[in-house]
């Protein structure tokens, strides 16, 4: 047209419009079309899947009507399509429709081609992508994998690209539903009537007939559907826990200051390893300001509850459990220090010493730890026995010689310091 115009306006083009139309037309019919390659596959191998545009349907919410999303996945050995309509669209809703449409058809496909839309693929990359975590393990419950596309390359799922073509022409070209279940509803009676009964033109052979020869090649279906979960990633605080929906669960030693990702759903949070997916913890959901620690996991520093200390003390003795028993019963919670208090003791003094004191207090009825206490302090001692023979102990006549000569030597000194003599080898003094 724009050429058309141009001719008109500045060479006095007499001619009409389909004039030009036709001549562009045989320029364009000179070019020669670059080939595209026959893509094809085993029974059961593949499925591409994507999504179009559906028709306008009222919204229950608004009470307007509003575009919905087709969603069509393809066989491509029969190229038998599932179609399903949503109003909205996410990562759960996009894994959803995979498992629905798996179980429409009776078993899973081994390969699903799919372009590169964000429900899927969340780093595009033709050699390397990363796919969505919740889509990834959908797939991979079914045993299937994701093969993404060639970004801009949508002849690599050709087939799914006419499923969808099919569908906006044939069935729900100019209509409205009042509702997604009667539009779904006749989605699926045009489906068996017509689409699975056509002569495919280019199999040249029924829909129908082909997918019964591939029904027998799909992969079973599991026993239970895929458990769905929510995913993210959180920061392990100092308290050794991550916060998911406002409740704290507990992450394994030295990860404090880390990321790990986390799944959960209405049962369980899963912490993963991010570099490894390893599990790490599996915790039951708890609620609004809940915590959930697994044993192993609580600093060494964390003060054991009163069970614990009851239990302790049940293993460090008989009586000594029964006394901590007593303590409890009749202190509560005050009496708690005074458990630690058990119990320390029997690092300082033992555990016999200390099972001993605690027998003769609930002998005596006295539930007291100062009792125990000054027991154990105030207990006599065992004796303490010499050693008879070492070498370095020398024989005891050796200490009785040795100590009568020196009690002879002071007592002569002392008889002639009192007479006068003279101390034999000592020097006279000179008179003045």
């Amino acid at each position: 047209m724009a050429i058309w115009q141009d001719l008109v306006s500045g060479a006095g083009f007499s001619n009409g419009y389909e004039s030009v139309k036709r001549f562009v037309n045989r320029l364009k019919g000179r070019q020669t079309p670059e080939a595209q390659p026959v893509i094809v596959t085993a029974p059961g191998e593949e499925a591409q899947v994507d999504y179009g545009t559906g028709p306008m349907v009222r919204d229950p919410q608004s009470g307007k009507y509003r575009r919905t999303r087709l969603f069509v996945m393809t066989l491509g050995y029969s190229r038998k399509a599932v179609r399903l309509l949503v109003f909205r669209s996410n990562s759960r809703t996009w894994a959803e429709l995979h498992e629905k449409a798996f179980r429409r058809l009776g078993g899973a496909v081994r390969v699903v081609v799919l372009d590169n839309l964000r429900e899927g693929v969340l780093v595009p990359d033709i050699y390397d992508p990363t796919l969505n975590p919740l889509y990834r393990d959908v797939l991979a419950h079914y045993g299937a994998v994701a093969m993404p596309c060639r970004i801009k390359d949508p002849d690599r799922k050709g087939k799914v690209e006419s499923g969808i073509g099919h569908t906006q022409r044939t069935p729900l070209k100019g209509l409205r539903f009042e509702s997604l279940e009667e539009a779904q509803t006749y989605l699926d009676r045009w489906e068996a009537h017509w689409a699975d009964t056509r002569i495919h033109g280019t199999t040249k052979r029924q829909v129908a007939a082909m997918f019964a020869e591939e029904k027998p090649s799909l992969l079973a279906l599991p026993l239970e559907p895929f458990r769905y979960y929510q995913y993210g990633q959180r920061t392990v605080h100092l308290d050794g826990c991550v916060e998911v929906e406002a409740a704290y669960y507990g992450a394994p030693p030295g990860w404090i200051g880390r990321l790990v990702n986390v799944q959960w759903n209405d049962l369980y949070v899963r912490l993963l390893d991010p570099r490894t997916g390893e599990l790490l913890r599996e915790h039951i959901r708890q609620k609004r300001g809940g915590y959930r620690i697994q044993k192993d996991d609580y600093p060494k520093r964390t003060p054991l509850g009163t069970m614990q200390l009851l239990a302790r003390a049940e293993r460090a003795g008989v009586h000594i459990g029964a006394f901590c028993q007593a303590i409890h019963r009749q202190q509560g919670e005050l009496g708690v220090r005074r458990m630690l208090g058990v119990l320390a003791l029997a690092k300082k003094f033992g555990l016999a010493a200390v099972e001993e004191a605690c027998t003769t207090a609930l002998e005596l009825g006295v539930h007291e730890y100062r009792f125990v206490r000054r027991y154990l302090e105030r207990r006599p001692q065992a004796p303490l026995t010499l050693q008879q023979v070492n070498p370095l102990i020398r024989e005891l006549v050796h200490y009785r010689d040795l100590i009568q000569q020196r009690m002879q030597e002071q007592e002569r000194q002392r008889s002639l310091f009192e007479t006068g003599s003279e101390v034999p080898g000592a020097s006279q003094e000179v008179q003045p």
